[in-house]
């Protein structure tokens, strides 16, 4: 009978209509609100409201992990393998470089391009002695010296050097790009900033795949790793996500080309008839680079949460991305670089990233949950 069930929520995810968005048609946006939602995209139990903003930043000079990580420029390597990757600087001795042991919660990040790049919580990095997590949203300089990055591990079965090396790449889960965490997974490494608890909900999310392809035959392949993205990696999971992703991020797409000069800028998410997420970029090209693993990031939650529930009001949405005042903040700054500020409200989190950088001052990337 389980079998059965779950058969039929995979069908409904395949089968499931797509809505494409009116692009003239928003919500009733509150006064003085930056953002206007389109109507929904929908596919099974996932939905998305376009986002457009009344302003659009610069934000050519930005590059993304994956691009740095693809070209050499960016490398990520454990903590004690990043004294060779240090630039020496006139006058100061080597032992204001010390080198430390590899930690489950440590990695070292070197940019060595002419850009700065943008880091986003959730990201995942494969290789090393396991993988991991980015842990929060951050803005590395152009020409960096190592930056010790806070990440949190999505693989606790293994902690030896992967083929020998030390160094990471970006996984990528059936995407053209790399691997973000599912909603769950990457609010655990922002909001709770506890391993165990990132741990839990890696093998949450592990088990509900894993009785989602069951019918399938593929699920002892997906218990026989610790790897989320190995995982992720699987035929039969990548079918059933792209099932969900794919219709959404064809029907965006349509709506960026025909909205160019409207900065549609991110998207608000619902899973289940539930708002879970917003994800807010600068600029229409910001947003367009996470695309394609945003929204297979979003499919995975709805997958693995199957059953089908109500659909959002456009209404409910935009109030959603309308409520960003909190009743407490607490802001992360890094001179002259980014500040991130956390937001705790009535049932959610904002976590909003502005760059410090010269000619700058804006908000790169906001990101709202539900709690």
């Amino acid at each position: 009978m389980r079998l059965a069930v779950v058969f039929a929520g995979i069908a409904l995810l395949v089968l499931a209509a797509i809505v494409v968005p009116g692009l003239l048609q928003a919500g009733e946006v509150a006064p003085g609100s930056n953002y206007t939602l389109l109507n929904p995209i929908r596919s099974g139990n996932l939905t998305v409201f376009p986002v457009v903003a009344n302003k659009s930043f610069d934000t050519s000079e930005f590059i993304t992990l994956d691009e740095g990580l693809r070209s050499g420029d960016v490398v990520v390597t454990e903590a004690g393998q990043a004294r060779g990757l240090i630039r020496r600087r006139p006058g100061i001795p080597d032992m204001m470089h010390p080198v430390r042991d590899a930690e489950v919660n440590r990695l070292m990040l070197v940019n060595n391009s002419k850009r700065p790049l943008l880091l986003l919580a959730g990201e995942i990095v494969t290789g090393g002695k396991q993988d991991r997590v980015i842990g929060k949203d951050r803005i590395v300089p152009a020409e960096s010296d190592p930056v010790d990055l806070s990440v949190f591990c999505v693989e606790p079965g293994r902690w030896v050097a992967a083929n020998g090396k030390y160094e990471f790449n970006t996984s990528s889960g059936g995407a053209v790009g790399g691997l973000l965490a599912s909603p769950t997974v990457r609010s655990k490494a922002m909001v709770a900033k506890n391993q165990q608890q990132v741990w839990d909900s890696v093998r949450s999310s592990q088990q509900a795949m894993s009785e989602t392809v069951e019918v399938t035959g593929a699920a002892p392949a997906v218990n026989s790793t610790t790897s989320y993205a190995r995982v992720m990696e699987n035929k039969e999971v990548q079918k059933q996500v792209n099932a969900v992703a794919e219709p959404v991020q064809r029907n965006y797409e349509s709506v960026i080309r025909q909205l160019r000069e409207k900065n549609a800028v991110g998207v608000v998410v619902a899973v289940n008839g539930d708002v879970v997420w917003a994800d807010i970029f600068a600029s229409t090209q910001l947003f367009q680079k996470y695309w394609p693993k945003l929204v297979r990031s979003y499919a995975t939650e709805a997958v693995v949460t199957r059953v089908k529930g109500g659909e959002v009001s456009i209404k409910q949405a935009q109030k959603f991305l309308d409520d960003l005042q909190g009743r407490h903040e607490t802001a992360d700054t890094e001179p002259g670089v980014y500040r991130q500020t956390e937001i705790t409200g009535d049932g959610f989190k904002v976590f909003e990233l502005t760059s410090l950088l010269p000619k700058t001052g804006f908000p790169v990337h906001l990101a709202k949950m539900a709690e």
